[in-house]
Protein backbone atom coordinates (compact mmCIF):
# COMPACT_ATOMS: atom_id res chain seq x y z
CA UNK A 1 0.00 0.00 0.00
CA UNK A 2 1.09 3.81 -0.43
CA UNK A 3 1.85 5.76 2.48
CA UNK A 4 -1.33 8.48 1.00
CA UNK A 5 -3.82 5.00 1.31
CA UNK A 6 -2.69 4.61 5.12
CA UNK A 7 -4.22 7.48 6.84
CA UNK A 8 -7.42 7.37 5.12
CA UNK A 9 -8.06 3.70 5.22
CA UNK A 10 -7.32 4.97 9.37
CA UNK A 11 -9.71 7.54 9.41
CA UNK A 12 -12.60 5.41 7.72
CA UNK A 13 -12.09 3.10 10.34
CA UNK A 14 -12.36 5.72 13.08
CA UNK A 15 -15.40 6.68 11.27
CA UNK A 16 -16.84 3.53 11.20
CA UNK A 17 -15.65 2.70 15.58
CA UNK A 18 -17.56 6.16 16.29
CA UNK A 19 -20.78 5.11 14.89
CA UNK A 20 -20.65 1.43 16.17
CA UNK A 21 -20.00 3.29 20.13
CA UNK A 22 -22.69 5.40 18.97
CA UNK A 23 -25.66 3.01 17.64
CA UNK A 24 -24.52 0.98 20.87
CA UNK A 25 -24.78 3.57 23.57
CA UNK A 26 -27.87 4.30 22.30
CA UNK A 27 -29.55 1.20 22.84
CA UNK A 28 -31.13 -0.21 25.95
CA UNK A 29 -29.98 -3.67 25.19
CA UNK A 30 -26.59 -3.21 24.42
CA UNK A 31 -24.31 -6.13 25.00
CA UNK A 32 -21.78 -5.75 28.26
CA UNK A 33 -18.49 -5.28 27.61
CA UNK A 34 -16.44 -8.22 27.01
CA UNK A 35 -12.47 -8.82 27.91
CA UNK A 36 -12.60 -12.00 25.40
CA UNK A 37 -12.71 -12.04 21.73
CA UNK A 38 -12.13 -14.31 18.92
CA UNK A 39 -9.19 -15.25 16.86
CA UNK A 40 -9.97 -12.65 14.62
CA UNK A 41 -9.20 -9.98 16.82
CA UNK A 42 -13.06 -9.10 17.11
CA UNK A 43 -15.63 -9.33 19.79
CA UNK A 44 -18.35 -11.82 19.52
CA UNK A 45 -21.99 -9.88 20.45
CA UNK A 46 -24.61 -12.70 20.80
CA UNK A 47 -27.77 -12.05 18.48
CA UNK A 48 -30.82 -10.08 19.72
CA UNK A 49 -33.75 -12.27 21.04
CA UNK A 50 -36.00 -12.78 18.56
CA UNK A 51 -39.42 -10.70 18.92
CA UNK A 52 -42.78 -11.80 20.40
CA UNK A 53 -45.90 -10.36 20.50
CA UNK A 54 -45.51 -10.69 24.40
CA UNK A 55 -42.10 -8.95 24.52
CA UNK A 56 -43.28 -5.49 21.74
CA UNK A 57 -45.71 -4.90 24.88
CA UNK A 58 -42.46 -4.15 27.01
CA UNK A 59 -42.21 -0.33 28.14
CA UNK A 60 -39.71 1.67 27.08
CA UNK A 61 -41.18 5.21 27.51
CA UNK A 62 -43.53 6.71 30.14
CA UNK A 63 -45.90 9.56 28.66
CA UNK A 64 -48.53 11.32 29.93
CA UNK A 65 -52.38 11.20 28.51
CA UNK A 66 -54.67 13.50 29.28
CA UNK A 67 -57.97 13.18 28.37
CA UNK A 68 -60.60 16.31 28.57
CA UNK A 69 -58.60 17.93 31.30
CA UNK A 70 -58.19 14.50 32.83
CA UNK A 71 -54.33 12.88 33.48
CA UNK A 72 -54.00 9.03 33.39
CA UNK A 73 -50.16 7.21 33.54
CA UNK A 74 -49.67 5.64 30.41
CA UNK A 75 -46.42 3.56 29.01
CA UNK A 76 -45.18 3.63 25.15
CA UNK A 77 -43.59 -0.20 24.09
CA UNK A 78 -40.03 -0.64 23.32
CA UNK A 79 -40.34 -0.49 19.43
CA UNK A 80 -39.28 1.79 16.31
CA UNK A 81 -42.80 2.91 15.68
CA UNK A 82 -43.36 3.55 19.42
CA UNK A 83 -39.97 5.70 19.19
CA UNK A 84 -41.26 7.94 16.09
CA UNK A 85 -44.20 8.30 17.47
CA UNK A 86 -42.98 9.87 20.90
CA UNK A 87 -40.84 12.02 18.48
CA UNK A 88 -43.95 14.06 17.81
CA UNK A 89 -44.87 14.76 21.53
CA UNK A 90 -46.34 16.93 22.65
CA UNK A 91 -49.53 16.24 21.12
CA UNK A 92 -53.15 17.80 21.35
CA UNK A 93 -55.76 16.08 19.57
CA UNK A 94 -59.57 16.31 18.96
CA UNK A 95 -61.05 12.32 19.25
CA UNK A 96 -63.95 11.15 17.78
CA UNK A 97 -65.19 7.22 18.21
CA UNK A 98 -64.98 4.63 15.47
CA UNK A 99 -66.81 1.28 15.57
CA UNK A 100 -67.97 1.84 19.38
CA UNK A 101 -64.64 0.46 20.50
CA UNK A 102 -61.90 3.10 19.89
CA UNK A 103 -61.84 6.66 20.00
CA UNK A 104 -59.32 8.07 17.10
CA UNK A 105 -57.12 11.15 15.97
CA UNK A 106 -54.74 11.74 13.52
CA UNK A 107 -51.17 13.07 14.24
CA UNK A 108 -49.63 15.70 12.30
CA UNK A 109 -47.83 13.44 10.12
CA UNK A 110 -47.82 9.35 9.16
CA UNK A 111 -45.40 7.14 11.52
CA UNK A 112 -42.78 5.08 9.87
CA UNK A 113 -43.32 2.03 10.20
CA UNK A 114 -40.18 0.18 9.33
CA UNK A 115 -39.57 -2.12 11.85
CA UNK A 116 -43.01 -2.83 12.96
CA UNK A 117 -43.58 -5.01 16.10
CA UNK A 118 -45.51 -8.23 15.11
CA UNK A 119 -49.14 -7.82 15.29
CA UNK A 120 -51.10 -7.97 18.48
CA UNK A 121 -54.76 -8.03 19.25
CA UNK A 122 -55.64 -4.73 20.79
CA UNK A 123 -56.98 -4.67 24.25
CA UNK A 124 -58.78 -1.71 26.00
CA UNK A 125 -56.77 0.65 26.94
CA UNK A 126 -54.25 0.57 24.42
CA UNK A 127 -52.96 3.30 22.61
CA UNK A 128 -52.09 2.05 18.71
CA UNK A 129 -51.68 2.98 15.18
CA UNK A 130 -53.68 1.89 12.15
CA UNK A 131 -51.26 2.41 9.07
CA UNK A 132 -53.85 2.83 6.51
CA UNK A 133 -55.04 5.67 7.69
CA UNK A 134 -52.22 6.77 9.54
CA UNK A 135 -54.79 7.28 12.60
CA UNK A 136 -54.14 6.95 16.30
CA UNK A 137 -56.69 4.35 18.20
CA UNK A 138 -57.23 4.55 21.80
CA UNK A 139 -59.17 1.43 22.65
CA UNK A 140 -61.71 1.15 25.15
CA UNK A 141 -63.17 -1.99 24.08
CA UNK A 142 -61.02 -5.29 23.10
CA UNK A 143 -60.64 -4.90 19.56
CA UNK A 144 -61.02 -8.07 17.23
CA UNK A 145 -57.89 -9.75 16.67
CA UNK A 146 -54.33 -9.21 15.69
CA UNK A 147 -53.86 -7.05 11.86
CA UNK A 148 -50.54 -6.52 10.69
CA UNK A 149 -52.64 -2.98 9.69
CA UNK A 150 -52.83 -2.23 13.44
CA UNK A 151 -49.34 -1.46 15.67
CA UNK A 152 -49.84 -1.23 19.30
CA UNK A 153 -47.79 1.10 20.55
CA UNK A 154 -48.36 1.50 24.32
CA UNK A 155 -51.44 1.31 27.09
CA UNK A 156 -53.12 3.25 29.15
CA UNK A 157 -51.93 2.36 32.75
CA UNK A 158 -55.51 3.60 33.87
CA UNK A 159 -57.81 1.29 32.32
CA UNK A 160 -61.08 3.44 33.02
CA UNK A 161 -62.97 2.21 30.18
CA UNK A 162 -65.95 4.66 30.25
CA UNK A 163 -63.48 8.25 30.39
CA UNK A 164 -61.81 6.14 27.37
CA UNK A 165 -64.93 5.75 25.67
CA UNK A 166 -66.40 9.17 26.20
CA UNK A 167 -63.26 11.33 25.72
CA UNK A 168 -63.58 14.29 23.30
CA UNK A 169 -59.97 15.48 23.30
CA UNK A 170 -56.18 14.03 24.50
CA UNK A 171 -53.13 15.41 25.19
CA UNK A 172 -49.79 13.22 24.88
CA UNK A 173 -46.58 14.30 26.34
CA UNK A 174 -43.76 12.56 28.08
CA UNK A 175 -44.17 12.43 31.76
CA UNK A 176 -42.38 14.38 33.93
Amino acid sequence: MTPTVLPALAARGAVAAALLLAVTACTDNAPAASSGSSPSGRHQTPAPPASTASSDRNTAMNIRITLDGQPVDATLNDNAVARDFASLLPLSLDLEDFHQTERIAYPPRKLDTSGAPAPAAPKAGDLAYYVPWGNLALFYRDGDSASADLIVLGHVDDRDTGRLANAEHVTIEAAP
